[in-house]
């Protein structure tokens, strides 16, 4: 079963590896931060799976998983550090289909992911609407693996996709330049931070009408870049 699953994870290198191994495994993720934009990714998207943590800022994982259980059915598997016992009841009291705590094996959390999916019994994402996302005119498939600006194919190399989709789902955040980094090692493994300027510069070529002023994919000066959060 090829799965659409929304990894809620504040922990960068936590998500990431989650990620890798979802990708591993033939499904498709995004990731995000808090657990605002998590609720946001579930309207918007439809997720067949959210991975959560708990620990989350913003809304944490108790809120989210309320949130979720009064206007959606989306499976939930948790995963925290926290282990005690209330814990553990609560988050299965919120509607949490499955639970793991830290520290984890991915072999185990991907086994985790076949049973929710399969006793949930889910169609993919595919067949419930594309979890497209959508900012500032850009488009981005994760199902079908392509890109749209103002409705035009762009032609994109798998770091300058990987960073579009993480841009794409969190709207608005600025990115680091070593936070992107993260999101194109699993594709572009001789990535250096600074090659992901390059990677920023090919970018506004293929999706600002004049690339020396974009106003789409902008810098955020000494931090790093962002994606307006106009929808497409």
């Amino acid at each position: 079963m090829c799965a659409y699953v929304l990894v809620a994870e504040d922990d960068e290198k936590q998500a990431e590896l989650i990620r890798r191994s979802l990708l591993s495994e033939g499904h498709t993720a995004a990731v995000v931060h808090d657990g605002r934009a998590a609720l946001d990714e579930v309207r918007r998207n439809r997720p067949d799976l959210v991975v959560l943590d708990l620990m989350l800022p913003v809304v944490d994982g108790f809120g989210v998983c309320r949130a979720l259980r009064e206007n959606d059915d989306v499976p939930v598997l948790v995963l925290t550090a926290r282990s005690t016992e209330d814990d553990v009841l609560l988050g299965l009291e919120l509607g949490a289909d499955d639970y793991m705590t830290k520290p984890y094996s991915p072999r185990e959390l991907m086994a985790r992911v076949r049973t929710v999916l399969r006793r949930a019994g889910r169609p993919p994402g595919g067949l419930r609407g594309d979890p497209v996302v959508r900012a500032a005119g850009i488009a981005v498939d994760p199902l079908r693996h392509t890109v749209l600006c103002d409705g035009s194919p762009v032609d994109c190399t798998p770091g300058e996709y990987e960073i579009l989709l993480a841009m794409a789902a969190e709207p608005e955040r600025v990115f680091s330049r070593r936070q992107l980094l993260h999101h194109t090692r699993g594709t572009d493994r001789a990535s250096t931070e600074r090659a992901i300027d390059v990677h920023i510069m090919n970018l506004r070529k293929k999706i600002e009408a004049d690339p020396r002023r974009p106003t789409r994919l902008v810098t955020v000066f000494g931090v790093g870049y962002k994606l307006r959060g106009d929808r497409a």
